[in-house]
């Protein structure tokens, strides 16, 4: 096996999980998650030369992941993610909070929903999403705003019912 494959591996191996839940979070059906994190690790691979010189490869695999979300997105347009998020095996006292919260964040537009992902769940700053998504940190705080008041019109009273707040 050359060095660049058992290096791609190595890595694919350590960070494929914490792509396909990036993927799940953004495309809402572990299909579709299962697909995005393919195409991603596709691209890393066939630009593993580049990958590998960056600064952070971590980061780079997400920006990779964020862009092929949206540019998927773009050419969709006309079909809806499913209301139904698959059992995912895992039961617990926030089952019904989290498949509320998984249903409005599939009904946000494909760019909001990377920069609530990114933002609130990565925990990214509005600059690095602002960079991974290739624009302007006002568009970022723009469209975060708008992207939270929708998930709090679309939630209403029913997170605090589920939350126990």
């Amino acid at each position: 096996m050359s060095a660049d494959l058992e290096e791609f591996s190595e890595f694919a191996a350590a960070r494929g999980t914490q792509l396909f839940r990036m993927a799940y979070l953004l495309a809402g059906d572990r299909h579709a998650a299962e697909d995005l994190t393919q195409t991603t690790l596709g691209k890393l691979y066939a630009s593993w030369s580049r990958v590998r010189r960056a600064d952070n490869p971590v980061a780079y695999s997400r920006t990779v992941m964020v862009r092929t979300y949206v540019a998927s997105q773009r050419r969709t347009r006309l079909e809806r993610p499913t209301a139904e998020v698959p059992d995912s095996g895992r039961h617990g006292e926030d089952t019904a909070l989290r498949l509320t919260l998984f249903s409005a964040l599939a009904e946000l537009p494909g760019r909001d929903r990377a920069i609530v992902v990114l933002r609130y769940w990565e925990d990214h700053s509005v600059e690095d999403t602002a960079t991974i998504l290739g624009v302007s940190s006002g568009t970022v705080r723009t469209r975060s705003q708008r992207a939270l008041g929708k998930l709090r019109q679309r939630l209403g009273t029913e997170i605090s019912e589920l939350s126990g707040r």
